[in-house]
């Protein structure tokens, strides 16, 4: 008896590492679903909306090109102090499981999902209702025409040089996103994965 109840534990274990490790060889090299919850991304993307995540060159560092959509780890302070324009992250204060299901699986993780608008070594300024990279006006065709970008939600990241190996975040909806205005440039090992498909509402289904 006992030892069949120990055949069944043993058993429910291996069953349990494999799914972990499956669950953790497609998330790391294909990709994962993810949902939107704010309207940081309108009138591009809206709550609700499902969305596919390519993940493989999130996980092995690559750079993503300006105008990519990704989601990464939210960061930890909003306006930060002497920070080298980048982005602060505490997180010794999670416990082992959260870590775990944090690092393996992406579960018990708070993200954000914003447009890259600045590359490594870029000079990013925010000024006269526009964004201007390396002195020339960005061309933003997949905001509506009346949008302004400015510094009104406050921020200290209104003129930086994005240093080595992070890119700097906007929101599509500008009058309503934290993003790098407020805390900075993005680590690329934040980086979670990059939006390429929706595919939920069926009406919106498609590639982004």
């Amino acid at each position: 008896m006992i030892g069949d109840i120990r055949n069944h534990i043993a058993g429910w274990f291996a069953s349990f590492c494999v799914a972990v490790m499956v669950v953790f060889i497609i998330k790391t090299f294909i990709g994962m679903p993810t949902t939107v919850k704010g309207t940081s991304m309108a009138a591009t993307l809206f709550p609700d909306d499902k969305l596919f995540l390519s993940t493989w060159s999130s996980n092995f560092g690559k750079i993503p090109d300006r105008g990519d959509i990704i989601t990464f780890e939210a960061p930890s302070v909003e306006n930060p102090e002497n920070s080298g324009n980048v982005a602060v992250y505490i997180g010794n204060s999670r416990s082992f499981k959260d870590k775990f299901l944090y690092y393996s699986l992406g579960i018990s993780k708070s993200s954000y999902i914003k447009r890259v608008i600045g590359l490594p070594g870029d000079h990013v300024e925010i000024k006269d209702g526009g964004v201007y990279v390396n002195g020339q006006k960005l061309y933003e065709d997949y905001l509506k025409s009346n949008v302004k970008t400015d510094m009104s939600m406050g921020g200290n990241f209104g003129d930086v040089v994005v240093p080595e190996n992070c890119v700097y975040v906007l929101g599509d909806n500008r009058a309503a996103s934290v993003d790098s205005r407020k805390f900075g440039c993005i680590p690329v090992s934040k980086i979670e994965g990059k939006v390429v498909a929706r595919w939920w509402p069926s009406k919106k289904i498609g590639a982004l």
